[in-house]
């Protein structure tokens, strides 16, 4: 099979004028010669006759392609290689512009914006366009909706129609008592509603403040036999001027009014003394020993009444209300006693894994809290009711932010529902409560472990006795909880045991030095003119009078 050949074209291009202009100026140059202007025209058209010759215009543009008038303004192009604007042809237009795609449509999750500039909560309108028409736009159409409700509206709101609701005017006049006598009586009226009780609780001095306390107790008692033993709370003062400290196995009374020592009685055999507590008229004080039985004594006839036994463990506290006597043992268990009946134990308290080392009623019985060698704080319904033995009560509120037993529990007098309590060495923080919502009020870092907690009957302070290292007596400003007075290593001993006088100006402190020492805190509230008043020889301490020495120092035994 013959190779295939490509036949060749026998149809001729015409030239066009552009090309016309390149065909002379590469025969210039190849001649070298400049041309000159008539040279030029005679090339031109030459060429042109022989393009026009050589082949037959197309049919179709034989209207349009007739000879090209030559002009001194074409051959100035042609010799320019560019027909410009105007002429047979012009330059096509440069795109000064690059081609930027579209961005694709991604596709997004609902929570992702529609558009970058939009914001969620806060639109992007345009103040020119329609859309967002202006506030003086917005109006009422009575058109649109009822004649007969819109009437109603306007008769119950007492606003026009297409009147604005909320608008700036001028500021109301101010009220002048000259001139509206009435208001001048409403005044006068709620003016002692407004008015700062006589009665109400100063508050402590402030923050930054200190107050100076003295730092030497007034008196001191000997007090031999004095157990060093934390759990244990063998102080107490009743409200008929007498303390009373036990001393191991025996039990003391000393009066304050006379300065008279009294022993009231010995533990049995074997057994110690653990606990005392005074009842709310001190006629009657609770005996609490290591062997968990709890003993009822007459302190004005110094006689023993009875003895409720039944708890496994040493009873290490004590609490009064009223005819109540609760007792907290050993082995986490407190039980109510009733002194009036044979069968005294009418409630039993389950709440704490240790031994329960902080009982405290308040004053109006309707709660009671605890504390234990467990860390825990309970908080109980005081309301015993008609219980048969054998009962068992539930805490209302536990608390569990101690690190450390807690001893210290103690009730605000002049706030019930305030309650504080302090942990022990490894916690050394006094926290204060909310006993009506359970809240944690107020929490305080000490330096060293709470031994008791005593609140100011006329002041809004809290007093705090600490044991290793500083053995301190504390005194800290409510609500601030800041010290405003110290005094540091108050004993030889850590600070164990301490009680208020009936008065509340004078605390006394027990410790493992032996020694009872009465420091005065605060002024009594009915006494603050007279401090101290000397009567026959005798001072007077927390309400009554104690027999002066030169020495300053009295002996319990």
């Amino acid at each position: 099979m013959a190779p295939r050949t490509r036949a060749r074209s026998e149809a001729k291009t015409p030239l066009t004028p552009s090309s016309t202009a390149d065909l002379v100026n590469a025969i210039a140059n190849k001649a070298k010669t400049p041309l000159t202007q008539s040279s030029t025209a005679d090339l031109v058209n030459a060429i042109a006759n022989i393009s026009l010759n050589s082949r037959p215009s197309s049919p179709i543009k034989r209207t349009t392609s007739a000879q090209i008038p030559v002009s001194d303004s074409l051959h100035r192009q042609a010799g320019a290689g560019v027909v410009r604007r105007g002429g047979v042809e012009s330059r096509l237009d440069v795109v000064t512009r690059d081609y930027v795609p579209k961005p694709a449509d991604l596709k997004r999750s609902r929570s992702t914006p529609a558009s970058a500039r939009r914001d969620r909560f806060i639109t992007n309108r345009d103040n020119d366009s329609d859309v967002a028409p202006t506030l003086e736009q917005i109006h009422l159409n009575p058109k649109s909706a009822s004649p007969g409700h819109t009437a109603r509206l306007v008769a119950a709101t007492g606003v026009p129609l297409n009147r604005r609701i909320l608008a700036y005017h001028e500021p109301p006049p101010a009220a002048s008592s000259s001139s509206d006598s009435a208001l001048a009586q409403h005044r006068q009226f709620a003016r002692p509603l407004y008015a700062q009780r006589g009665t109400s609780i100063p508050n402590s001095i402030g923050a930054t403040k200190t107050r100076k306390i003295p730092t030497q107790p007034e008196r001191v008692l000997d007090a031999p036999g004095l157990v060093d033993d934390f759990y244990l709370n063998l102080l107490a003062w009743s409200t008929s001027n007498s303390v009373a400290v036990a001393l191991e196995t025996s039990t003391y009374i000393w009066k304050a009014d006379t300065g008279a020592v009294t022993q009231l009685g010995d533990a049995p055999e074997g057994t110690y003394v653990s606990s005392v507590d005074f009842s709310n008229d001190g006629a009657f004080l609770g005996i609490g020993l290591g062997t968990g039985d709890v003993e009822l004594w007459d302190v004005e006839a110094a006689q023993k009444l009875r003895t409720m036994t039944g708890h496994q463990g040493q009873i290490a506290t004590l609490s009064w209300h009223q005819h109540i006597l609760t007792s907290g043992c050993g082995d986490g268990s407190i039980w109510h006693h009733d002194v009036r009946v044979p069968r005294h134990k009418v409630m039993e308290l389950i709440g704490h894994t240790g031994e329960v080392c902080g009982l405290k009623w308040r004053s109006d019985g309707q709660l009671l809290a605890s504390g234990g060698n467990d860390n825990v704080v309970n908080i109980w319904d005081g309301r015993v009711g008609d219980v048969t033995e054998g009962a068992r009560g539930n805490a209302k509120w536990t608390k569990r932010n101690h690190t450390a037993a807690v001893k210290a529990i103690a009730w605000c007098p002049w706030q019930p529902s305030l309650l504080a309590s302090g942990g022990g060495t490894n916690d050394a923080t006094i926290n204060v409560w909310n006993t009506t919502t359970g809240a944690r009020l107020h929490s305080l870092k000490t330096p060293s472990q709470i031994t008791s907690l005593l609140w100011a009957p006329a002041k809004k302070e809290i007093l705090s006795t600490h044991g290793f290292p500083t053995n301190a007596l504390m005194v800290h400003a409510y609500p601030s909880m800041e010290r405003v007075a110290e005094i540091r290593d108050a004993h030889d001993a850590r600070v164990l045991f301490s009680c208020l006088s009936p008065n509340g100006d004078v605390v006394c402190t027990g410790a493992g030095d032996e020694n009872l020492k009465f420091w005065r805190i605060w002024d009594a509230g009915e006494e603050k003119a007279r401090k101290k008043k000397v009567v026959s020889g005798t001072e007077e301490v927390g309400g009554g009078r104690i027999n002066s020495t030169r020495e300053g120092i009295l002996s319990i035994r």
